[in-house]
């Protein structure tokens, strides 16, 4: 579309709009139609191609939840919506989710025509329309419908407060939808209520009217989101403060902020700080794309809070700053960019989890930064499933329920660690270039991405292939389990070998791939940082220095937060004169606690072994197993696991072997 044509329609539907806000008649408004002039040339395109016979381009809703605010608070309710949809291919029925134990269809007919055939089982309403249509027609299909009085963990009802939490398929449980979070659309929602309720929803308050005891409250949302982050929030109790956050890119311009708590609820801490908080990530991911901000106090019946697009609703006791962190961050990640799929959904969760870690660092310094994040990764550890993160079942098959969609030790706490480790691989600069450039992409913007769109930014943005990087934190299960060895060797004349041995020994997953840093620390008490990339297993990384090394750390800023496992300093050889035969010195000290130093000979290049072995001969550890050239070694072993007792330490090398006795005394 040309961009001065779609420009100019942008501009009439603003104008347009602006007329019928005033409208009295709410059964007679319809934005349907210029909903689509301005949809007509948008489209979910993404990795993930996601296929469906018809895209839904606006959902308009009247609920009369009236009854729902009066004791005895019954959870039914009666209601009205119209879906506008392109057809997307030829068809001659539609198909919509709409949960059977929760809602009841009366009927269905296309708009100002008769009614049309329906079955409504299986969760599943069929509706046969009345001719063939091809794709680009656009159909208008009014259903009516009623909520039955169940609680069904999606709309739920309690003592004069009336809300919906909708992840990850509660929509279709209070209106008949296409819900699948690839498919978003705009919506137009009026809702009856008693005079004394304060409600909110998506978008913008067109008009409130009053009429006796009775108000129709009438949201509408101008920007398309999928189905799950569509919301009502009303109470008999709430308050309403509302305050405006002026825009970046022209601060004369400004965004209401709508904070609907309950009386005695403290939310002063999000209230005060949320200015800085949209200045903060509207900095770094682009400026916040949508028309309101909101706020609202749910109860201890949603599963958790909830990032719905304008509205967010907000547990009692969570009017708190990572909270409002970590759900406002959603805004960009999970709402402007939807996942494509609910395999994708770490898009959403794990990104808004490291926005809470963004969030500290900001506020209160890069050291909250990393203790953020080491408290995530421990939950990682803590709670790892042994599955990847990315889940291909769910591309196109539905999760089983909530809690295995949204595990939090790997949807959040693992898919956090991803993005923490991948800025500590591209950099600082890099990895927000790639975070802007992500968010800003008018392909993704709302709309919705996958796995590999992100990957494939990555790429675009560095000029460089990180699938690599995405395939084996996010595809593949499980982390890197190290166990390197480090050999200090005495080159003569005041000049020193260290050799890196990088080993990853875990069974559940492929070796993983990264760059690390190594930090030598030496007997002058200075030390060096070494960067390395190590791509293959038990690969070596040899470095010589003039002064003597005493001690190596392996990623010692932890920049590899995922990772288990050892770094060992092995046997250090302390003289290259080529010795007459294989011997094993008595270890020094002896006795010795806990530390005590093997020092041994061999005359060529041999497969060497030091065995440790108790009074009745049990083997307790091996502490060299490998090949070495010729030359004298020394080795320290550490006994702190051991009980005091005699034991014994034998050299094998060749068809030699010698052994010699050591005590251990705590």
């Amino acid at each position: 579309m040309n961009k001065l044509f779609k420009a100019f329609l942008i501009v009439c539907v603003v104008l347009l709009s602006a007329q019928i806000s005033n409208s009295q008649d709410l059964k007679t408004f319809n934005n349907a139609n210029f909903q689509k002039v301005l949809l007509s040339g948008m489209s979910n395109t993404f990795a993930g191609n996601i296929k469906h016979s018809y895209d839904v381009l606006n959902y308009k809703l009247q609920l009369n939840v009236y009854d729902c605010f009066k004791s005895p608070f019954p959870k039914s309710f009666s209601a009205y919506e119209l879906i506008t949809l392109r057809v997307d291919s030829v068809i001659n029925s539609i198909k919509l989710n709409a949960i059977n134990n929760s809602l009841f269809v009366d009927s269905v007919r296309l708009l100002n025509y008769s009614l049309l055939n329906i079955s409504h089982s299986s969760n599943i309403l069929s509706v046969v329309l009345n001719r063939y249509y091809n794709p680009g027609e656009i159909v208008d299909l009014e259903i009516y419908y009623r909520h039955k009085n169940i609680y069904d963990s999606a709309f739920h009802v309690n003592n004069g407060l009336v809300y919906t939490d909708c992840e990850h398929q509660g929509a279709r449980k209070w209106f008949p939808c296409w819900d699948k979070p690839s498919d978003k659309a705009t919506t137009d929602i009026t809702v009856k209520v008693p005079s004394n309720v304060l409600l909110g929803s998506n978008g913008l308050l067109r008009d409130s009217i009053r009429s006796g005891d009775t108000i129709y409250y009438h949201w509408v949302s101008r920007d398309p989101m999928s189905t799950y982050l569509i919301t009502i929030a009303g109470s008999t109790d709430y308050n309403l403060e509302i305050r405006y956050w002026p825009k970046l890119s022209n601060p004369l311009d400004s965004i209401p902020i709508r904070y609907y708590p309950k009386p005695g609820e403290t939310y002063t801490n999000v209230r005060d700080s949320m200015n800085i908080l949209v200045d903060f990530y509207s900095s770094r991911f682009g400026e916040y794309p949508f028309e309101k901000i909101g706020f609202a106090s749910s109860d201890m019946q949603a599963n958790g809070c909830m990032e719905n697009q304008t509205l967010i609703t907000m547990v009692p006791g969570t009017w708190v700053l990572w909270g409002a962190g970590h759900e406002f961050s959603h805004h960009w990640f999970g709402d402007l960019i939807t996942c494509g799929t609910w395999a994708d959904v770490w898009l959403n969760e794990g990104f808004a989890t490291y926005c809470e870690a963004l969030w500290y660092e900001h506020l209160l310094g890069v050291n909250e930064y990393k203790n953020a994040m080491d408290l995530k990764a421990q939950s990682y550890f803590t709670g790892n499933n042994g599955r990847p993160i990315y889940n291909p079942e769910w591309i196109d098959n539905e999760p089983p329920n909530l809690w295995t969609l949204l595990y939090y030790p790997l949807m959040y706490a693992k898919g956090s660690c991803v993005l923490y480790m991948l800025r500590n691989v591209l950099g600082d600069s890099v990895f927000f270039d790639v975070i802007h450039s992500y968010v800003t992409d008018t392909n993704f913007t709302f709309k919705n991405a996958v796995t590999d769109d992100f990957t494939a930014k990555i790429n675009q943005v560095t000029g460089q292939d990180y699938s690599w990087f995405i395939n084996e934190w996010v595809k593949q299960p499980n982390h890197p389990v190290y166990q390197n060895n480090v050999f200090f060797i005495n080159l003569g004349g005041g000049n020193w070998r260290v050799n890196f041995v990088a080993k990853q020994i875990q069974l559940n997953t492929p070796f993983h791939k990264m760059p690390v840093e190594i930090k030598v620390h030496f007997t002058d008490s200075t030390d060096t940082l070494l960067n390395v990339f190590n791509n293959t297993n038990n690969q070596s990384f040899t470095f010589d220095f003039n002064k003597q090394p005493d001690s190596l750390k392996f990623d010692p800023d932890d920049k590899i937060i995922l990772k288990q496992g050892t770094t060992t300093i092995g046997i250090t050889m302390i003289s290259d004169v080529i010795p007459e035969r294989f011997s094993l010195s008595q270890n020094y000290p002896n006795p010795f606690n806990p530390v005590t130093k093997i020092k041994f000979s061999i005359p060529k290049s041999s497969q060497v072994k030091i065995v440790i072995f108790d009074l009745l001969g049990k083997e307790i550890e091996t502490i060299v197993d490998q090949q070495l050239n010729p030359g004298e070694y020394e080795n320290d072993f550490d006994g702190s696991r051991l009980s005091s007792g005699v034991y014994f330490y034998m050299l094998i090398a060749d068809d030699i072997t010698e052994t010699k006795k050591m005590l251990m005394i705590k």
